[in-house]
Formats: C-alpha cells, sequence, structure tokens
C-alpha cells in the first residue's frame, strides 16, 4: 500500500510498522489520518518516535480512532492522573511488579473490549531495557492447521476479569475464533491472562487445547520486539495482537501514560 503523506517502516515480517515524516503536536491534516488508520489496520501496531505530547496531544491523535474510554475496573498497577482518560505507567526501584508481564490482549473480559491502546513513554531505561513484544493473532491463525481451524471454529471461551483484576470485574464469553471487523481477517482471540476456559469442551480436553493455544499465540515467529526510546509511542490494534512488557531495567525508570480507544462491538464469530 503506498502512502503520500507519511514514511511507514515494516519492523518484521508478521507485524508492526514505524511512522514517520509527522508531528504529533499539532492537529494533523485529514490525509495524515486516512493514512495513518491504513497503517493501522495493515500493520496492526504503529511506532512513533521522537513526539514530546502532551495528554491533549495524546488525546486528539487517539480520538481520529474512535472514543476514548475507562479502566474495566478492579485493582490495577497503573495509577490515574488528573485527566480519568490518561492512565500512568510508571516503574522504578520501589516497584514489586509491572503491567502486562503476560502476553495479552487488553482487558478482553469487557462485553466490548477496547478497540485499541496507545502508550507514551517519555523516559526509558538505558541499553535497551523495558522493551514490549507485540504479536500477531492473524499470523498465529493462519499457521494453524486446517483440520485445528474446523475445530476451533464454533468454540467459544470464558474471559474473567477477575483472574488479574480481582473482585467486581466482567467475565464474558466471546469466540475461540473471530473476524476483524475491518480487515475481515481471522484471528484467534484467547490469552493468557484472562481466559479461563473454553465453553464446550470437557475440562481436560478444554485445558489442552486452550495450553496450546496460548502456547502456539505466543511464539516468537510472529511477534516484533520495540525497542523503547524517550518520547516515543506504540499504538495497538487490540483487535488482533497480544503484547507483553519485558521487565529486564529494575531498578531503572520507565515511564509514561496511556489512554484506550473504545471498541465498537463485541467480538465476532467467524
Amino acid at each position: 500500500m503506498a502512502y503520500e503523506t507519511i514514511t511507514v517502516t515494516p519492523v518484521s515480517p508478521h507485524i508492526g510498522a514505524e511512522i514517520g515524516n509527522i508531528d504529533l503536536t499539532k492537529a494533523l491534516p485529514n490525509k495524515q489520518v486516512e493514512e495513518l488508520h491504513q497503517a493501522f489496520i495493515e500493520y496492526q501496531v504503529i511506532f512513533f518516535r521522537d513526539q514530546k505530547i502532551t495528554f491533549d496531544d495524546q488525546i486528539r491523535l487517539a480520538r481520529h480512532f474512535g472514543p476514548l474510554g475507562t479502566h474495566v475496573g478492579g485493582t490495577t498497577i497503573s495509577k490515574t492522573t488528573d485527566n480519568p482518560l490518561v492512565r500512568k505507567f510508571h516503574y522504578d526501584e520501589t516497584s514489586k511488579q509491572i503491567s502486562g508481564e503476560n502476553f495479552h490482549s487488553d482487558q478482553s473480559c469487557a462485553e466490548i473490549p477496547p478497540l485499541g491502546s496507545m502508550l507514551y513513554n517519555h523516559i526509558v531505561p538505558p541499553n535497551g531495557g523495558g522493551d514490549t513484544m507485540f504479536a500477531s493473532m492473524y499470523a498465529a491463525y493462519d499457521a494453524l492447521s486446517p483440520r485445528m481451524k474446523t475445530f476451533l471454529e464454533g468454540l467459544t471461551a470464558t474471559h474473567d476479569g477477575k483472574r488479574v483484576f480481582g473482585p467486581n470485574t466482567p467475565s464474558n464469553v466471546h469466540p475461540v475464533i473471530i473476524r476483524h471487523p475491518v480487515s475481515k481477517k481471522k484471528v484467534i482471540f484467547v490469552n493468557t491472562d484472562f481466559t479461563a476456559k473454553i465453553n464446550e469442551l470437557p475440562r481436560l480436553e478444554g485445558e489442552r487445547v486452550l495450553q496450546f493455544l496460548i502456547d502456539h499465540c505466543n511464539k516468537p515467529e510472529w511477534t516484533c520486539r520495540f525497542r523503547w526510546t524517550p518520547h516515543s509511542i506504540a499504538f495497538w490494534d487490540n483487535r488482533c495482537t497480544h503484547h507483553k512488557a519485558i521487565w529486564d531495567y529494575w531498578p531503572n525508570v520507565r515511564s509514561g501514560f496511556r489512554v484506550q480507544i473504545e471498541g465498537t462491538e463485541r467480538p465476532v464469530a467467524a
């Protein structure tokens, strides 16, 4: 796909691209917004560097992709800020844990999971610490055998928020194989953190199938690894990716802010 107003540099064969020739501190022309939408769908996660953005800049950019939302609730490691749409992700020598150390899809326990998330890090650890990995669930699905694809279609899984966020968080049932609402591609929609069981199978069969799928989705062949630099941004499509934060930088600091774009519909079976 040709791009006229931005540069788009893929970072791996299956997922991820860095976007250049853009200034996110200013209002974007319509053509750039259109091309960002194209890159987001094509590459599943897009990255920006050297963007010293404010909360208002981050919110303005994210709103080009949909209304912004808030967390499903429960206990989280991230913190609130003075803007209810922006959460702080700060880790330092006092941290006992960080968010997202398993490959996961954000808040898949929600009835309508988030469309995407946008993380801006202004302070990053030295020596490449604190990378984030992203995995393509398109590529993971495509690599399944034809018989496994047939077996999985029609199955559903329970996604339980209590596994991560504690009491008073939602639990919802979603198809195991969904179809992305824009690209129309098929996606494996289970993940380590939230998926509790496959509903239509006996317990032992369901446990084995779910573990196979999680192991399969986490394979390095369909991942990319983003090395953060100061004032960089990662914006991922939560409907077709998993991501994992790597905590290899203690006691150094990684600090930034995240906004969440609301989903528009429940995951739809392929």
